[in-house]
């Protein structure tokens, strides 16, 4: 079976805000140019306010971008930073895997963060960076602590290396996926009143494999949907 989707419907669905948190140092920007640029930087420099990349994706062959905004981690730039927090369909808090300190922080950036958001409909990520500077046993450690915080905020934990471009691109692509199928899911919901059917049109043919190998619940909600 087939699953057809509309261009029209689709072309208001094709970005999301995704914004980035985390304490000054921790590999924010980093992280953003290894999946990017495919570069590391090995001086640095610090993020002045925000800065600012798109990223293209095909979901389902659909094509879909990820607005990822990098802000910055000083002090006095964060009330600027935080003018563009509104709006975010996901927010990613980084935290070094070599420094206690700013996992201890984590959760004050992303109560800043939420403040301009809606709990109910962000996807939240918590990354710890650096992998590839801890000790096996500081890393162990510093791990259990994160898992135990993002089981607490219901957000998705990944550990990475933006030296060595470990479970970048893997955790980018799963945020590009978990985003593009929460926005849909948004747009179905606020439609429900519609026949799916007439929703999912003439333009991008997907087999239910595909939906459910990589947006499963979009599946289950058509499946409801249509019986």
């Amino acid at each position: 079976m087939n699953i057809i989707l509309s261009q029209i419907y689709i072309s208001r669905l094709n970005v999301a805000k995704v914004i980035v948190v985390g304490d000054v140092g921790v590999g924010k920007t980093c992280l953003i140019n290894r999946f990017c640029k495919d570069t590391f930087g090995k001086t640095y420099k610090a993020t002045i306010g925000v800065d600012f990349e798109m990223e293209r994706f095909e979901v389902l062959g659909v094509p879909f971008s990820l607005q990822l905004w990098d802000t910055a981690g000083q002090e006095r730039f964060r009330c600027v930073a935080s003018t563009y927090y509104r709006g975010a369909q996901a927010i990613i808090v980084v935290f070094d895997l070599s420094n206690y300190n700013s996992l201890d922080h984590a959760r004050e950036w992303l109560e800043d963060a939420m403040r301009d958001n809606d709990p109910s409909s962000v996807l939240l990520f918590l990354v710890g960076t650096k992998k590839d500077l801890s000790h096996p046993d500081q890393l162990a450690q510093m791990e259990q602590e994160a898992v135990r915080l993002s089981e607490e905020i219901r957000a998705e934990y990944w550990a990475v290396s933006a030296l060595s471009g470990e479970s970048v691109r893997d955790f980018f692509l799963r945020v590009a996926s978990l985003t593009f199928e929460a926005t849909v899911l948004s747009e179905l919901e606020r439609n429900k009143s519609r026949q799916a059917r007439d929703i999912f049109l003439m333009d991008y043919q997907i087999t239910r494999i595909e939906l459910v190998t990589c947006c499963p619940k979009i599946c289950e909600f058509l499946s409801q949907a249509i019986t």
